[in-house]
């Protein structure tokens, strides 16, 4: 059987997680060791963090509606109970927004809901 030199598929695979390892601080930008189990841990931490940054938005519309609801007059907890009282199927993050970018709107719906 020949022998078979892996120098080129060798140096392309620490290519890649040279490339994918760039920007990261000290030896884990440069070595390759230390580089593969940066890059192995950060993608851990993307999986992660894609699904923790949706618990994060979900909080934020919370805390943004629970501020526009009581200049109206009403807490967060009972706006939403009244939402679905009145049959008003908007999500958070829609309601949010509305507050922020259109308030006029936003209190026709916090009028309804009262």
């Amino acid at each position: 059987m020949p022998r078979v030199k892996r120098g080129v598929i060798h140096t392309k695979n620490r290519r890649g997680i040279l490339k994918r390892a760039k920007g990261f601080k000290w030896g884990r930008k440069k070595l390759i060791k230390v580089a593969k189990t940066a890059i192995t841990k950060a993608d851990a931490y993307a999986f992660r963090d894609r699904r923790a940054k949706k618990r994060t938005m979900r909080a934020l519309w919370q805390i943004q509606l629970n501020a526009a609801v009581r200049e109206h007059g009403l807490s967060y907890s009972k706006f939403i109970a009244g939402l679905k009282k009145a049959k008003i199927d908007l999500d958070r993050k829609v309601l949010s927004e509305l507050a922020r970018k259109e308030p006029s709107i936003f209190a026709k719906i916090v009028e309804k809901v009262k």
